[in-house]
C-alpha cells in the first residue's frame, strides 16, 4: 500500500481539518510542510501537486486529493468514520453546519485575503484583526443558532465527532488568535470543551502541528 502523504501549513484551518480527521481514522501519515509565510505554497513543485496552490493536498490509495471538504468527504466514504447523520435531512443540517464556517467564514478569513485586506487599508493599524473579528464573531453567532436544529449532545450533531465538529474547531483556534470573543455561545463552549478533550483533536492543533 503506498504511504500516506499529506502537505500540510500548521497554522492552515484547512490542514488543522485533515490532521483531526486522519486522526479520527487512525490513518498514520507522513507530513510535508508547505510554509504559506514564506510563499511556498506558489512554488512550481507545490502548484504542481495543486494548481490552486492551496494546502491541503492528501496523498493516499494512489490519489493525489485536493480541497479538504472533498477530501473529508473521501475518507468519511472509505474509512466509514461516520461523519454525517445518517437520516438525510438531519444530514443536509449537518452539511449546512460545516459549510457555514468552512465555505462562508473560513475563506475570507484567511492568510492571502487577510494580507491582501491589509493592502488594500494602506496597513491601517487595526488590520488584519479588525477584518478577522468582523466575520468571525457573526459567523459562530450563525452557527450558535444552526446548532439548535440538533439535540444537545457532547459534539454538534451527536456523540462522536462528525463533519460540523471537524469544521468548527480550527475556526474557534482562529478566534482566540484574533480575539473574536465567543464565551456568550454556550452550545459552542460545550462542542470546544468536549473536542478538546478527545485525542484525535488534541494531536491536531497547531500547537502540536507547528
Amino acid at each position: 500500500m503506498s504511504r500516506t502523504v499529506l502537505y500540510d501549513y500548521w497554522r492552515s484551518s484547512a490542514s488543522y481539518r485533515l490532521r483531526i480527521a486522519l486522526n479520527l481514522a487512525e490513518i498514520g501519515y507522513t507530513t510535508v510542510t508547505v510554509d504559506l509565510v514564506k510563499g511556498e505554497h506558489k512554488s512550481p513543485d507545490h502548484l504542481a501537486r495543486n494548481p490552486q496552490g492551496f494546502v491541503p493536498v492528501l496523498e493516499i490509495d494512489g490519489l493525489r486529493l485536493t480541497q479538504s471538504l472533498a477530501i473529508l468527504d473521501y475518507l468519511d466514504e472509505t474509512r466509514a468514520l461516520g461523519l454525517l447523520p445518517q437520516d438525510t435531512g438531519q444530514r443536509a443540517l449537518a452539511r449546512a453546519l460545516a459549510h457555514s464556517v468552512a465555505v462562508d467564514v473560513h475563506p475570507v478569513c484567511n492568510l492571502q485575503v487577510a494580507k491582501h485586506a491589509t493592502a488594500l487599508s494602506g496597513g491601517a493599524p487595526d488590520m488584519p484583526k479588525a477584518w478577522m473579528q468582523h466575520f468571525i464573531r457573526p459567523g459562530l453567532q450563525a452557527f450558535e443558532v444552526l446548532l439548535g436544529g440538533f439535540e444537545q449532545t457532547p459534539f454538534c450533531t451527536g456523540d462522536t465527532p462528525g463533519l460540523a465538529d471537524i469544521c468548527l474547531m480550527p475556526q474557534l483556534y482562529n478566534a482566540r488568535r484574533w480575539e473574536a470573543d465567543f464565551s456568550d455561545l454556550p452550545r459552542i463552549c460545550a462542542v470546544e470543551a468536549a473536542c478538546t478533550e478527545h485525542s484525535a483533536f488534541a494531536a491536531a492543533h497547531p500547537d502540536q502541528a507547528a
